[in-house]
């Protein structure tokens, strides 16, 4: 045979053995492809979420000023009602207190008398405070549940009647006397608040 011939043989040989090996190559290929698909497993996925609004404790006092008396003689007196709304969104406690000053040195904030009912100044109920005007206070301002303090629901009010006196044995170390009285309302939430 010449040499021509077996060099051609030899090629053939070499063609089919890579043609063969191309097709065992994308054999295994195609097996281990069709292997990963078969060892594929059905996923889902959902998502589930969450909202946070925080409530609101809003106090609200009316009105804003208690009393105006001038020229007060000894034996005058008067009164008002003062309603405590609660126009935030979770129950409240509150409590008052008082601050008073003299600034003339003559003690008019100790000689008044005050008194807080609870209830309206025209149908007023049970006396929750009754002293010196300078002293008034109902609970405590301190967290927590105190004796005496009042709670108010969410979008409710309570009404409280303060009356005031000059007693009459007052005597001329009180002319022209004066006194100004803030009324402190403090309220926190009742809700986890024991």
């Amino acid at each position: 045979m010449d040499t021509t011939t077996l060099d051609q043989a030899a090629q053939r040989r070499k063609r089919r053995r890579r043609a063969l090996l191309a097709v065992l190559l994308g054999a295994s290929l195609a097996t281990l492809g069709s292997g990963a698909l078969s060892l594929a497993i059905f996923t889902d996925s959902r998502a589930s979420t969450g909202s946070w609004t925080s409530g609101t404790i809003i106090l609200g006092i009316a009105p804003a000023t208690a009393f105006n008396a001038s020229n007060i003689l000894p034996g005058d007196n008067g009164s008002q009602t003062i309603t405590v709304s609660n126009t935030g969104t979770g129950a409240l406690r509150y409590a008052m207190s008082t601050g008073a000053t003299n600034a003339d040195g003559k003690g008019l904030a100790a000689q008044m008398n005050l008194t807080v009912q609870a209830g309206t100044c025209a149908a007023p109920g049970a006396t929750l405070y009754s002293g010196a005007l300078g002293s008034a206070a109902l609970g405590s301002n301190a967290q927590g549940a105190q004796a005496g303090d009042r709670t108010v629901a969410s979008g409710a009010s309570d009404s409280l009647c303060f009356s005031w006196s000059f007693p009459l044995g007052s005597g001329n170390g009180f002319q022209n006397a004066a006194t100004t009285a803030t009324f402190t309302f403090d309220a926190e939430q009742t809700a986890n608040n024991p």
